[in-house]
């Protein structure tokens, strides 16, 4: 295929039909197909705080936050400045110890809990999870996981193997052998799995997020803190997610007071400009992993800790401290779940409300009157993945609000805006969603019609 070349002003210049035209011949046909039956694709052209703008200077609300990446909100000022201080340095050089990086691994050292003190810097929080699992083998020289049903970790081959949806891992097996899952917040059912196994660790996220944002029972994180320091096996908790004020501490393994073997951190790190990924663990275990020369460089990442991304890494987190974001999550979490609270008292609909600080999901009953607007059999394929959709691409299309659906439950709306988000712009979401929720005959004639031509795109050609 003889494509032209493009340029950073033709890319800039592109309409949105040109855009859908390229991902549809040079990218992943499908999911364009499904983000325009959404209206998921709009062309966005700037970005500030919660605020984003389309190509005709509509305004809208970021209530999505790149899945949790977005704590201090879009371009902050401070984070854009860091990236100016360091646009004359190195951006990687592997035969040198970057001084950025060094302060980074500084900082986190002093904000995690306990004596987690030595950090590895990747990409990415799959890359995060990929490092803690290999150290927690060539710590205990253990070949065995544990992880939780319905849980999300990532989906390269390892972070894989211990995320607890089979719609992602059937396709890839065989995974990496000896992993095992057991169900989230049940700490009866975790001791029998690291008794019978005796995994190098287990690994678990505090709140589920693409589970459906599941919160565990309380006490099940110190429970499960305790099982895995009578068997020797490390905890690893995976805040990719939920780390950096998002649930109203700093980290919500915090909330129960306990302090992992191993900490996984991405997303908000990079202050929603730049990626980049970490773990953290204590000197005794990355000792036994790492120690010695012959041992330093058994995991290395190119780009990891790179001046840029530890410079965006850095400013995010001085803003998350000096700005206490991590008590305004706790606050306006609160007055967002009464909202939405009231909101389930009036309509049918909404099935569930939950979450911790501003990492909240609202969970949908499913309709009758759209499932029976179900075509070619798929009527229960629809009963169980439509209407969070739906429901998320009304509040895009008429509201100007972007949400989008939990991967491992679909029927989830999850509303992870900014930490820095006004009380009145949850308000304007709050609102926003009765309107959707009380205009029910214009919205489910919006969804019989989608409804067919969602069908249509999930079946084969035919003739």
């Amino acid at each position: 295929m003889n494509n032209e070349l493009l340029t950073i002003e033709d890319a800039l210049a592109l309409d949105i039909r040109g855009i859908r035209g390229i991902y549809k011949r040079c990218g992943n046909p499908a999911l364009t197909k499904m983000l325009s039956l959404l209206e998921f694709d709009k062309r966005f052209v700037g970005a500030r705080g919660v605020v984003v703008w389309d190509e005709k200077n509509d305004e809208y609300l970021d209530f999505l936050g790149g899945y949790g990446a977005l704590n201090v909100g879009h371009n902050h000022p401070r984070v854009l400045e860091a990236l100016s201080k360091v646009e004359d340095m190195p951006g990687l050089i592997q035969t040198s110890l970057p001084p950025v990086a060094a302060a980074l691994a500084n900082n986190l050292a002093a904000v995690t809990p306990g004596e987690l003190q030595r950090t590895f810097f990747c990409n990415s929080g799959a890359e995060a999870v990929e490092g803690a699992l290999k150290l927690a083998r060539a710590a205990t020289g253990r070949p065995a996981f544990v992880f939780c049903e319905n849980s999300f970790h990532g989906k390269t081959l390892g972070a894989l193997s211990v995320t607890g949806k089979e719609k992602y891992r059937t396709p890839f097996t065989p995974l990496v052998p000896d992993c095992h899952a057991v169900p989230f917040g049940n700490a009866d059912q975790l001791e029998i799995a690291v008794k019978r196994h005796k995994p190098a660790a287990f690994i678990v996220e505090p709140i589920q997020g693409e589970g459906g944002i599941i919160v565990p029972p309380a006490g099940y994180l110190a429970q499960a803190s305790d099982i895995c320091a009578r068997y020797g096996t490390l905890l690893v908790v995976d805040e990719i997610q939920t780390g950096f004020g998002r649930t109203g501490k700093m980290f919500a393994c915090e909330h129960e007071n306990v302090t992992p073997d191993v900490i996984c951190m991405a997303k908000s790190l990079g202050g929603g400009v730049l990626p980049i990924g970490a773990f953290i663990t204590t000197d005794a275990l990355w000792r036994k992993a790492y120690s010695g020369v012959d041992r330093a460089t058994l995991h290395t990442s190119t780009f990891g800790g790179n001046s840029r991304a530890a410079a965006a890494g850095l400013a995010a987190l001085e803003v998350v401290l000096q700005e206490d974001l991590s008590a305004a999550a706790r606050e306006k979490g609160r007055l967002l779940v009464e909202l939405l609270t009231a909101l389930q008292h009036r309509f049918p609909l909404i099935r569930e409300v939950r979450g911790q600080g501003l990492l909240i999901g609202i969970e949908f009953n499913q309709p009758q009157s759209l499932v029976n607007t179900a075509s070619f059999g798929m009527a229960k394929k629809l009963s169980h993945e439509f209407i969070a959709s739906l429901v998320a691409s009304e509040l895009a299309g008429r509201h100007r609000i972007i949400t989008a659906y939990t991967l491992n439950n679909p029927n989830v709306i999850r509303l992870e805006p900014p930490l820095t988000v006004s009380e009145n712009q949850l308000h304007v979401v709050s609102q926003a969603l009765e309107q959707v929720l009380s205009t029910h005959k214009g919205f489910f004639g919006i969804a019989a019609s989608r409804s067919k031509a969602y069908v249509k795109t999930l079946l084969p050609n035919r003739r």
